[in-house]
């Protein structure tokens, strides 16, 4: 509603309401509205403010599906909050903790007992005049969730949601779920954006924020999405727009992607040797960097299954930059190809065969990260 009026509000030139949204996305919104709906301005309040909600949700949403598809982010499926309570779900799953005893009346409002299951006080999920407070659609939609078959519901909350944490164990357990088990959740910190070493505070687009488009056009996708990765979300993320941007060895994701490059660019000169990776005999490999390099490319699937029990994919990503480490070493102490006139020797198909097991492992694991493995660079 709030974002309806600030669009009827934008649409007739005026301030934004007190309590409403502001910046340039408002604006062109209200514009696309106008294009879709020309005589919306002509309605009284309540109907153009109906128009303007309507389509300006779509045409939102449309954009945020776009903004995801084009980062490399798919979900199967998008779910409209207000689904839950046009489709009864929300009453229902009231009626069905109302059966397992855990809601109440009290002050003319409906309660959840949650302070039963840990939480520091009880919730109100029925206001006093009848409308549903916010936890009344967290309650229905963890229902429909675990009814849709799903055993674990895992729920990435920001910082400021901290708070939440308590409450929404607690109306897993009313249902007779374990928390923890059939609802997880994970605490994502803040992500800073710097340049020149002050934070960058300001969009075209929206005024007070910067977006993920904006991200996006600053620095790319690969480097964009490797950041946000690259960080546990445990801990606040500064993300540094000059060092993403450079093509350095000071810029991580470029660290990484020109290993790959390199090991292709390894093979290619291979072939024009004539070495072929058909031959591995590892007692060959006696410097110290291909024992190196052996070693840290058999920790790849452990790396991955870490990655995968604790939620934390930055493990990988950290992991990948030791991979481009230990290969830059290798490359600059071991020859894949002879020297000019010398024969192709054993050694050098070995070596080769390790120079494409670490392209396989980079290309992996830069494709689980939803990062491009380019060939040149």
């Amino acid at each position: 509603d709030r974002f309806a009026r600030s669009l009827l509000a934008a649409a007739k030139g005026e301030p934004a309401p007190e309590d409403g949204y502001a910046g340039e996305y408002i604006n062109e919104i209200a514009a696309n509205v106008l294009k879709l709906e020309p005589k919306a301005l002509g309605l009284d309040q309540d109907e153009a403010q109906e128009v303007f909600r309507a389509r300006g949700v779509e045409l939102m949403f449309a954009h945020i599906r776009e903004s995801l598809e084009e980062f490399g982010v798919h979900f199967d499926v998008y779910f409209h909050e207000n689904s839950l309570y046009e489709s009864g779900a929300v009453g229902r799953a009231i009626e069905k903790l109302k059966s397992l005893g855990h809601m109440f009346e009290a002050e003319g409002a409906l309660w959840l007992r949650s302070s039963s299951f840990g939480d520091d006080r009880d919730r109100v999920v029925l206001k006093s005049d009848g409308e549903a407070a916010y936890i009344a659609g967290d309650i229905a939609y963890y229902l429909d969730k675990r009814e849709r078959g799903f055993d674990r519901c895992i729920y990435m909350l920001g910082a400021d949601h901290h708070g939440y944490v308590p409450r929404m164990y607690a109306l897993a357990q009313a249902f007779g779920d374990k928390a923890g088990e059939n609802m997880e959740i994970l605490i994502g910190q803040m992500v800073n954006l710097v340049k020149d070493g002050e934070p960058v505070r300001m969009s075209k687009r929206a005024g007070n924020v910067v977006t993920m488009d904006d991200l996006v056009e600053m620095v790319g996708i690969d480097a964009a999405r490797y950041s946000l990765t690259r960080s546990s979300i445990n801990s606040s993320l500064d993300i540094d727009i000059e060092q993403i941007s450079k093509k350095t060895n000071d810029n991580p994701v470029f660290y990484v992607q020109y290993a790959h490059a390199r090991t292709v660019q390894v093979a290619r000169n291979a072939a024009s040797f004539e070495v072929d990776d058909s031959e591995f005999l590892p007692e060959l490999l006696v410097h110290e960097s291909e024992s190196e390099l052996i070693a840290k490319l058999a920790q790849f699937p452990q790396a991955v299954v870490s990655a995968s029990e604790f939620r934390e994919p930055h493990r990988i990503a950290r992991y990948l930059e030791e991979v481009a480490g230990s290969y830059h070493r290798f490359y600059d102490n071991c020859r894949v190809t002879p020297l000019p006139t010398k024969p192709v020797e054993s050694v050098h198909r070995t070596r080769l065969w390790l120079n494409s097991a670490t392209q396989i492992v980079l290309k992996n694991g830069l494709e689980l990260l939803g990062v491009s493995a380019p060939e040149r660079m």
